[in-house]
């Protein structure tokens, strides 16, 4: 049984998936999604924040595809101000 995440943990997964969806900056998701070796609907899911709790891994393999620094994904889910992303 999973335990549901507190509104706090969905709100730090939005926070990421709009980090990550403007870092992918218009690039076709599908082929960030297969450089992630990840699906391309989990990787909408994610940028969508329907998965407000990925994996470690899964973060560190979308950050590579992208050339997106690691910090910056946890500036974001953990809401600094300064890495805050309209949502």
């Amino acid at each position: 049984v999973r335990i549901p995440l507190s509104p706090e943990q969905v709100e730090a997964g939005r926070r990421l998936g709009a980090v990550l969806r403007a870092a992918r900056a218009g690039r076709d998701p599908e082929l960030v999604a297969r450089d992630a070796r990840i699906s391309p609907e989990t990787l909408r899911k994610i940028e969508v924040g329907r998965i407000a709790s990925p994996s470690f891994g899964t973060v560190l393999q979308i950050c590579a595809a992208l050339g997106l620094p690691v910090s910056d994904a946890v500036h974001a889910w953990q809401g600094d101000r300064e890495h805050r992303v309209a949502i």
